[in-house]
């Protein structure tokens, strides 16, 4: 809680007296942040009982960031979700509610009038339709509760889109099947909108319900966290909420019975590196706040400053609570860790295959995971189907780059072997070596869009000991003009100041990056220094070098020919404190 308020306490002056956000300096403001910071404040109520904080009434901030969220011209969904709990956390039914006693009349028929809106949402956007549907029945502003028809929607439709029971947040115009932390999102966001139903009987019988689903995230958990703490890190979203989110879902499951006893132990001390590594890589404990855009590193454009501050800020009010609920003490003891690689299903169909290979190696230090997912956005490195590892094999936070496979253009088709395929399977290869194989039957360009007619792709990718070796077959049905290839490497390194220790890094002897063999016959160019290019920032730390692979001049590409590029990477995994 000491945290929680250093946090609010910060940014509380940022609220403006039409209840409007001021961003940090050189940031961006975006439509949400009045909501995010409403709920900030509820929470904080909730878990403290107090009404002021640093002299301001909070009572009356909430109040303001309410009304600006309600009355905004440009509507925003998840605004008015997140400021509707933060209404709700003052306590159930209008009569009984101080902050409702300071909204005006206005804003009280158009909060009504906004939440009574629906939207039938298939993608992340339902969880919002949730959390208005409980905030607007225990208020008591409707007799009849939708609650729980949409939560059954909810969980309908993952049915629906995924055989692996994954939550896909389906994108409009683009390849479906993603599947990212938004998951771990769409179920901490509900179970706490559930939490503040005054109708408790509801809550427990959805509860077993949702059980089912976000089990699955939570058995994702020990293949996912590093030793060193790092989360989520992979696709959308990711950098603290990759931490936050996570967190949230463990001492929820852990409040709700959903960890036996003998698991206990493992997940108390996932939780422990979680917390360890949001606290020392996010929080400036000099001032209290929280940083996760800098001169080093970057964050999503979706994320800002004040709302990863006030997000965080909620996300502590709700540990600290759990915590006591959950009454256990931090001294976890950790199971025995061993080498292993392992493919998770998300969906699998006739028209597409998902999931995401897992490989660890205790010896070499090598724990990567290899999504096979959707990206959900454009212009984004973050769901490419390399081996990510962030401070070994990194990406930059918000650019599109091919990193460490294959990016080939055909006139105005950039294709990269990611984001669906066919016929994925595992198998244990010479000594004991893990080996990832999958088909494009059909190419897909960089922005998500399956390519018929123009080629195929088979990609095989092998772990062994500390060795990595990626396989690209590609072939074309009919004389094809291939315009260009490149392969990037980013080189990058943790942040100098904020960051775990000890964290994974680059050793002295590097990648070990040795090209196999090359149908392609590309060139290596000569190394781009971007230290000083702000663009090249990961969610944690500076890319400092490009390392390309390129074909800059035309290759004609002949039916009945198979074009490979293989190259392996052997890199020295170290420890910085």
């Amino acid at each position: 809680m000491d945290m929680a308020k250093a946090i609010l306490s910060a940014n509380i002056d940022a609220i403006n007296q039409d209840g409007s956000i001021s961003p940090v300096e050189s940031d961006i403001s975006l439509p949400d942040e009045s909501g995010h910071a409403a709920l900030a404040l509820g929470e904080f109520h909730r878990a403290t009982g107090l009404t002021e904080l640093e002299g301001r009434d909070i009572v009356d901030l909430c109040a303001r960031c309410i009304t600006a969220q309600t009355n905004a011209e440009e509507y925003s969904e998840d605004g008015l979700a997140y400021s509707s709990l933060g209404l709700l956390s003052f306590g159930p039914s209008k009569d009984r509610n101080p902050v409702w006693d300071r909204l005006l009349d206005d804003t009280r028929k158009n909060l009504d009038k906004r939440l009574l809106a629906r939207t039938d949402y298939d993608n992340f956007s339902q969880v919002f339709n949730i959390a208005k549907a409980v905030a607007r029945f225990s208020m008591g502003l409707s007799k009849k509760d939708e609650t729980g028809k949409l939560i059954d929607k909810f969980l309908e439709r993952i049915q629906q889109t995924s055989s692996g029971r994954y939550f896909d947040d389906k994108p409009e115009g683009m390849l479906d099947g993603v599947f990212d932390i938004f998951g771990v999102n769409a179920f901490v966001f509900i179970r706490q909108s559930l939490q503040l139903h005054a109708n408790i009987h509801l809550r427990d019988r959805k509860i077993p319900s949702l059980r089912t689903f976000a089990e699955k995230y939570l058995r994702l958990l020990p293949d996912i966290v590093r030793a060193d703490g790092l989360g989520w890190a992979y696709g959308r979203g990711i950098g603290v909420y990759g931490q936050m989110h996570c967190i949230s879902m463990i001492l929820q499951s852990m409040r709700d019975n959903w960890i036996s006893e003998d698991k206990m132990p493992e997940y108390m001390d996932i939780l422990r590196r979680l917390f360890q590594f949001f606290f020392m890589t996010y929080l400036d404990q000099e001032h209290g706040y929280l940083i996760i855009k800098d001169a080093e590193r970057s964050a999503s454009s979706k994320n800002t400053m004040r709302t990863a501050n006030f997000d965080a800020a909620r996300y502590l009010c709700q540990w600290s609570r759990l915590a006591k609920t959950v009454g256990r003490q931090m001294n976890p003891k950790a199971p025995q860790d061993t080498s292993y690689g392992k493919y998770i299903s998300f969906d699998s169909c006739m028209r597409k295959e998902q999931g995401m290979f897992v490989y660890k190696h205790l010896e070499s230090g090598l724990h990567v995971y290899l999504p096979l997912v959707s990206a959900g956005q454009k212009d984004s490195s973050a769901s490419l189907a390399f081996p990510h590892m962030a401070g070994v094999f990194d990406w930059p936070a918000d650019r599109y780059l091919p990193v460490m496979i294959p990016e080939l253009t055909f006139g105005d088709k950039v294709t990269v072997p990611s984001f669906y395929g066919k016929r994925c399977t595992t198998s244990l290869g010479l000594r004991n070596s893990f080996v990832f194989r999958f088909d494009q039957p059909d190419l897909v360009t960089k922005d998500c869009e399956v390519v018929k007619g123009l080629g195929s792709c088979k990609v095989s990718w092998t772990f062994s000991a500390g060795k990595i070796t990626g396989d690209f077959v590609y072939s074309v049905p009919s004389q094809t003009t291939l315009d260009k290839m490149r392969l990037v490497i980013a080189i990058a390194a943790p942040h100098s100041q904020y960051r775990a220790s000890p964290t994974y890094t680059i050793g002295e002897k590097g990648l070990g990056i040795e090209v196999e063999k090359d149908d392609f016959q590309a060139q290596w160019l000569d190394t781009e220094v971007v230290s000083d290019d702000p663009s090249y920032k990961t969610c944690w730390g500076k890319i400092h070098y490009l390392q390309i692979l390129a074909r800059n001049h035309p290759m004609v590409m002949r039916p009945g020919q198979q074009y490979r590029l293989t190259i392996s990477f052997q890199p020295e995994v170290a420890l910085i404190d």
